[in-house]
């Protein structure tokens, strides 16, 4: 029989609480697919099998560009309409990747809150920023992780063709260029242990990025999302919420 306080407290027992997980990677990396394989993320769905749910402002992008373009092939677009859309810096921007931006970190803040385990889907070509997350995650008690997904220039070029939203290759270019740049800073803000590399250079069949995939899971990652929760911070916060619920439930019981 299910006791009335294990369902008051079951919030803190919910699977990958305190897990904070990024993913870094340029336009063309893969990053959407390892994602999938490797944590069980099915198609249009943001939760994955061990409990994270996924963070992507694209998920938000491309709902605008389809909701007032009915595409998101934005790279089919006129300079100036791209620039408009995607350019702060631009006179007439009408202020949509802002307001895409704020509408993930609201979505982010919310899982957050509830300390719920996170996979946060970015280029990683602003070595600050993650730096910043990572900092502001630790601060609430989570544990973190990076994936960095890696792949060739040609072979990212190749893929961004091919993707239902393509960018611009000078833009592709940049980035990959970006992202090659903080590699190192990523493994050693993470450290060896909490860092893996996925090289998505290759185009597997689905059997053998399935084998693949698996490996890469039992090399660290699982034991990471199912060993205990290390930051100290978490252990007082889910301390504290395990007592509340008990206190509560010895008041009413008076």
């Amino acid at each position: 029989m299910i006791k009335l306080t294990d369902l008051l407290i079951e919030g803190v027992r919910d699977p990958g609480i305190f897990k904070g997980i990024f993913l870094a990677g340029g336009p063309g990396s893969g990053k959407t697919y390892v994602a999938q394989k490797l944590f069980g993320i099915p198609d249009k769905v943001n939760v994955s099998k061990y409990g994270l749910k996924m963070v992507n402002q694209d998920t938000e992008l491309e709902m605008f560009l389809k909701k007032y373009f009915g595409t998101v092939d934005i790279d089919d677009m006129p300079d100036e309409l791209f620039k408009q859309l995607t350019d702060p810096t631009s006179d007439d921007y009408s202020g949509m990747r802002t307001r895409t931006k704020e509408l993930s970190r609201t979505r982010l803040q919310n899982y957050l809150k509830g300390r719920l385990g996170v996979i946060i889907d970015g280029t990683g070509h602003k070595f600050k920023s993650v730096k910043d997350d990572k900092t502001m995650l630790e601060e609430m008690g989570y544990d973190t992780y990076m994936v960095f997904v890696n792949t060739s220039l040609e072979v990212a070029l190749q893929r961004n063709e091919e993707r239902a939203r393509t960018l611009p290759r000078k833009i592709v270019e940049q980035s990959w260029q970006d992202v090659q740049k903080n590699l190192a800073f990523f493994q050693g803000l993470f450290g060896g242990s909490n860092f893996l590399i996925v090289d998505n250079s290759k185009f597997l069949s689905e059997k053998e990025a399935i084998k693949k995939f698996k490996m890469l899971m039992e090399m660290g990652l699982k034991k990471f999302l199912k060993k205990p929760i290390r930051n100290p911070i978490a252990k007082k916060w889910i301390q504290r919420q395990k007592s509340i619920p008990k206190a509560t439930l010895k008041g009413l019981l008076k």
